[in-house]
């Protein structure tokens, strides 16, 4: 399968004249944590060969095949969660999403963009979760700053070695470590909590994340320069017989429905149940985004609506400087 792509990103910058010139400069040097709120995108610096080996995309048994680049602690990705919940539940009969690490912070030995050093990112962090609408609370860079997201882009491919499902939840579990917990989730402690957290054999997580996953992520890494992938997240929608179409940043749920529609356009909508209680079995975690999104909730009532459920002892809350999130009490997930 060779697939090429061509990306024309136009940058759009928030404030006055002086402050859109100093963003213009941070994004031309496409500093990986210093993600673009307006594009969507967290963008990298790398060499696209568009040679795809078809040995390293696997074949779908559904009608719909979704390669998904994303990396623990892009920003971007997190803000896209309500949407792509929403796609699971609505069109995951016909979907199968294979996701893929991209190495968003390889290391520290860069000065661009005004970063150059973890303490940088936190405000900006604080920023895009405000734009979003998702809690992340950029102090993690001042309290217990990540050297890399490789470590933990590692363990999810050792959670995936095990078991595909679990590997979901283990990469929304340490997300919520870093985003909302402030947790440094390079450090073995926080990623092997995740794994225990959501079912996985630690002992074989161990041994998968200092052997064979650190290959599987190379692996990654090489079909993610092969597809032209370029910033986070990217998402590719392929059929049977190789038509695509590429969403590329953090964007509305319906961009992400008109491109898999597009594709196919005799995809079956499910239904499904949008009372709390449904909505919290699945996904026991929930941000007041996620529930709005989820339920149809309005945006203005969502978080009061999860308070009264907290208040009648249904949930537990986690509040952060800039939001909270609710989950479903006694569950480990």
């Amino acid at each position: 399968m060779k697939v090429t792509y061509l990306i024309l990103i136009t940058i759009f910058t928030i404030g006055n004249t002086s402050c859109q010139s100093q963003t213009k400069k941070k994004m031309e040097n496409n500093n990986p944590l210093m993600c673009n709120p307006e594009s969507g995108i967290c963008e990298i610096q790398t060499n696209i060969t568009n040679s795809a080996d078809s040995s390293l995309v696997k074949a779908s048994k559904k009608p719909l095949k979704i390669i998904y680049y994303t990396d623990p602690i892009c920003s971007s990705c997190w803000g896209i969660e309500p949407q792509l919940r929403k796609l699971k539940l609505e069109y995951g009969n016909n979907i199968e999403i294979e996701y893929r690490m991209g190495g968003l912070l390889p290391n520290w030995s860069y000065n661009s963009g005004g970063i150059s050093k973890p303490s940088d990112v936190a405000h900006h962090w604080d920023e895009v979760s405000v734009y979003y609408d998702m809690p992340i609370d950029g102090n993690v860079w001042l309290e217990n700053p990540l050297p890399s997201s490789y470590p933990p882009s590692i363990a999810f491919k050792a959670a995936q070695m095990q078991d595909y499902e679990k590997a979901i939840l283990f990469l929304r579990e340490i997300r919520e470590m870093v985003f909302l917990r402030k947790k440094n989730i390079t450090k073995w402690e926080h990623l092997e909590f995740a794994a225990k957290k959501v079912g996985l054999d630690t002992v074989k997580f161990k041994t998968d994340y200092e052997g064979k996953a650190k290959e599987l992520f190379e692996e990654d890494l090489k079909l993610g320069r092969e597809l032209g992938v370029r910033g986070f997240p990217t998402i590719f929608f392929t059929d049977s017989a190789g038509n695509k179409e590429m969403v590329y940043g953090s964007k509305p749920y319906n961009t992400f429905e008109n491109a898999l529609v597009k594709l196919y356009p005799t995809a079956s909508k499910t239904i499904y149940d949008k009372t709390w209680s449904s909505v919290f079995s699945i996904y026991h975690s929930l941000t007041a985004k996620e529930f709005s999104e989820l339920t149809g909730t309005p945006r203005n009532e969502s978080e009061k609506y999860l308070d009264d459920l907290k208040a009648k002892g249904h949930l537990d809350k986690l509040t952060t400087k800039n939001g909270a999130i609710w989950t479903l009490k006694n569950t480990s997930r």
